[in-house]
């Protein structure tokens, strides 16, 4: 939704930063799959395939033709003015600490067994038509999500440092 809008956008860390992203869709219909055909048994890690949150941003903002503009700021600082990862910063843990290795996990398994996944573009065009389909009231209370005033006041802190 961020980067649909355009402008310039908080973006977490560096555009370096792992990520792994799966369509629900994608998950769901390859699930349906594993069930209805025998011998796929066992244990997979399904998720997307490891991608950097910089490609990542960059994708989506060509599936909507924004103007958005990224912003990196470091984990420390959205720390200290208390964006939190995931909640606020969605799809992004930092790459270090206890989530060191979080968005970096092996799909191979799951991909031999036939999951596949949809253009990440598709996907976000996707999400926002759904978002918009909501009622107002609905979308007026996102349960996740940076707020645009803190994003204002984290990027004006960001800029301001001396």
């Amino acid at each position: 939704m961020r980067v649909a809008r355009g402008g310039e956008v908080m973006a977490p860390n560096t555009p370096a930063d792992p990520v792994q992203n799966v369509d629900a869709r994608d998950l769901s219909e390859w699930i349906v799959r594993l069930v209805e055909t025998p011998g796929h048994g066992g244990t997979y890690n399904a998720t997307g395939e490891v991608q950097q949150f910089g490609d990542m941003l960059e994708e989506i903002r060509g599936a909507f033709g924004s103007d958005a503009t990224f912003t990196w700021v470091p984990t420390a600082f959205m720390a200290e003015h208390e964006v939190a990862p995931w909640m606020h910063m969605t799809n992004w843990t930092p790459p270090e600490g206890q989530t060191v290795g979080m968005n970096q996990v092996s799909v191979a398994a799951a991909t031999q067994a036939g999951l596949t996944f949809r253009p990440l573009a598709d996907t976000a065009r996707d999400t926002v038509e759904w978002w918009n389909s909501l009622s107002e009231a609905r979308r007026a209370a996102p349960v996740a999500g940076l707020p645009a005033e803190l994003e204002a006041e984290v990027l004006a802190a960001w800029h301001a440092r001396a």
